[in-house]
């Protein structure tokens, strides 16, 4: 397996498992402030004496769960709404719910998720929401503009001249062309999502302090930067590398599906 699609699966690893490695509390403090990595301490000690290996073995897990929520929860509303407005006959239905959803677009999504988080401060389906919010008018004209060129191929139209189902051409004519589109376009949003939940964190939203966040980390540690900068530098590469890391991912997911989808359409 290539190295670009093993950096991200490792990082993932760590999000999710990290908080079980018992290599000690990540919000007590163990000694001074900022120290330089050590047998004791593998990276150092962050603003607070905290170990910064704790913290970043902590911080992961919700901001991946925050994203993946928020991505799989704007799969369903971007896929469920595009489908309909790409396949339905109700062209003025379809054409006034799109322009109603796509009005979320001109808000920037800093102030949607400051004004959900000063509604439900402290909590993670905050971040969530706001994530959806902004990403769920992009996922619907995306998937749209796919389904609507798929129904006019010459397949599709042949299959609604012989009577199929919505079902049976949803299930053969549409989704394997659609499929490496959503799946891109999904990245494309985790990447996104990913970004929010470490601003919420860089911001001190969500899960308040001491909770390790790989955001808050980069800002609250910025401070030591020249003295140790390992709590700026390590949670900034996992990010980089997770948002990076999971386009790569899906990107190879689609391809093979693009694939079997050019097998499924030669031999239909």
């Amino acid at each position: 397996m290539k190295l670009r699609l093993i950096l991200p699966l490792l990082v993932l690893a760590v999000a999710a498992l990290g908080p079980w490695v018992p290599v000690g509390s990540p919000t007590a403090p163990v000694a001074g402030p900022f120290e330089s990595w050590s047998g004791a301490h593998v990276l150092g000690t962050d603003i607070l004496g905290r170990d910064v290996l704790a913290r970043v073995l902590a911080g992961g897990r919700m901001l991946v769960v925050q994203a993946a929520v928020a991505t799989l929860l704007g799969s369903v509303v971007g896929l469920g709404v595009g489908v309909w407005a790409g396949m339905t006959h109700r062209h003025r239905a379809a054409r006034f719910t799109v322009r109603g959803i796509d009005a979320l677009a001109a808000l920037p999504g800093i102030l949607l998720l400051l004004v959900l988080a000063t509604g439900a401060p402290g909590s993670g389906a905050a971040i969530v929401a706001a994530s959806v919010l902004v990403s769920v008018p992009f996922s619907v004209r995306v998937n749209r503009e796919r389904v609507a060129a798929l129904v006019r191929t010459d397949y599709a139209r042949a299959a609604q001249a012989r009577g199929d189902t919505v079902a049976t051409r949803l299930r053969y004519d549409i989704a394997p062309g659609l499929a490496p589109t959503a799946l891109a376009e999904a990245g494309i949003r985790f990447v996104a999502a990913v970004q929010l939940a470490a601003t919420a964190g860089f911001l001190g939203l969500g899960a308040s302090a001491p909770a390790a966040n790989w955001g808050r980390m980069v800002q609250e540690n910025s401070a030591g930067l020249t003295t140790n900068p390992l709590p700026v530098v390590v949670p900034a590469f996992l990010l980089v590398v997770l948002a990076v890391g999971v386009t790569f991912l899906l990107d190879h997911l689609a391809g093979r599906v693009l694939g079997e989808a050019d097998r499924i359409g030669a031999g239909r």
